[in-house]
């Protein structure tokens, strides 16, 4: 017989002071000496003021690591206990192997417990967040936690395209910038941490009861739109790392991440919100409730718009007064971003007794979604 869950605890970790628009090309460097020429018209497009970076302002080398990061997300929670299984996630852990969920324990020390590392891009921290409910619901845990990090500085910095720049002088002289499907993804994406405690009972002055976490994949219709690791073929079909040579890994950035932003623009709300939800509106009556709290993630206040047709033709109702984001001020921190959101409406107070939440997380890496809905008791 399963058990009702109950987040209790929420918490956050932002590296080091936030960066301006006007600093980050300082921060992350310039590719092949010059300035970019994606990167105002993409921070006019996604809104984005300020975020964070685990990266040393003068050196551009990190101060921590990915699962370090996790780890005081963690820790934020506070004294919780004995912890029955941890669930971690993140797009780029720091290494191939071991899993990323490990590298974290071992940051934290704690003793010997169910450990799992969920990989993806931004619905892995929803995959971790379900593996936890389910943990409680079955009874398996008395207390789970879930954890999403990324370190996406690390990845961005100017030094990982110098190879690229040098083997394409003669294409960069025409265009005289990395492509466009690499650059924008250097104005939009940032470092950051969060982490939640679900438990079997409700604690504190503020719970919320975790009715349904809810995930699902577009895969069998659309073809990757974000990577890494890889090189896209003519035929859409992805070229994984190991069939490149080394020397291909650097002049063809092939560990950098990649969108394709003509496929995203076409798919992604029909694929990640639409579509999902209009079923989950019948499967679960949401229909019939109101719906206090939503809060969408998404990559750019462009998607705003979309998202609010999106989810008005699943067949749902939902003012934007009752949105929540902090996007323009946080970043967009991938998987860890739903977390960051939800920890910040958490603490505000501005929760009460009775509202209920509906958390929209999408992907475009081959168009998944996860939902989630909770109640405050």
């Amino acid at each position: 017989m399963s058990v009702d869950v109950f987040l209790t605890r929420t918490a956050s970790f932002l590296p080091l002071e936030p960066v301006g628009n006007d600093e980050m090309e300082t921060v992350l460097g310039m590719v092949g000496g010059k300035p970019s020429k994606a990167r105002r018209i993409v921070l006019r497009n996604n809104g984005i003021q300020h975020r964070h970076y685990a990266l040393d302002r003068i050196t551009g080398l990190p101060v921590m690591s990915n699962a370090q990061m996790a780890a005081e997300a963690v820790r934020g929670l506070g004294d919780i206990g004995k912890v029955d299984s941890l669930a971690t996630a993140t797009s780029r852990p720091d290494q191939l192997m071991p899993g990323h969920g490990v590298m974290v324990h071992g940051e934290l020390g704690w003793p010997s417990l169910e450990v799992l590392s969920m990989s993806g891009i931004c619905v892995a921290g929803a995959a971790a967040f379900k593996h936890a409910w389910l943990a409680v619901r079955a009874g398996d845990a008395r207390r789970a936690v879930a954890v999403a990090s990324e370190l996406s500085s690390l990845g961005l910095h100017a030094r990982n395209f110098d190879a690229e720049v040098e083997h394409k002088v003669k294409e960069l002289e025409q265009r005289p910038e990395i492509a466009f499907e690499k650059d924008f993804l250097r104005w939009m994406l940032s470092d950051g941490a969060g982490a939640v405690l679900l438990e079997n009972k409700p604690g504190g002055p503020l719970s919320l009861k975790v009715e349904w976490v809810e995930l699902s994949s577009a895969a069998h219709e659309l073809s990757a739109c974000m990577y890494s690791g890889a090189e896209k073929n003519a035929d859409n079909t992805l070229t994984g790392w190991q069939q490149f040579t080394t020397r291909e890994w650097a002049t063809r950035s092939v560990f950098t991440v990649k969108q394709d932003v003509k496929l995203l623009n076409e798919n992604v709300i029909r694929a990640t919100l639409t579509d999902p939800l209009r079923e989950l509106v019948q499967k679960h009556n949401l229909a019939a409730r109101k719906i206090d709290w939503f809060l969408p993630h998404y990559s750019s206040q462009y998607f705003a718009e979309p998202v609010a047709a999106g989810v008005a033709a699943a067949g749902l109702n939902i003012p934007r007064e009752n949105w929540f984001t902090n996007l323009f001020e946080k970043g967009n921190t991938g998987s860890a971003s739903p977390y960051i959101m939800l920890d910040e409406l958490f603490r505000s107070g501005r929760i009460q007794k009775g509202h209920t939440l509906l958390m929209y997380i999408p992907e475009s890496g081959r168009f998944s979604s996860g939902f989630i809905f909770m109640e405050a008791v």
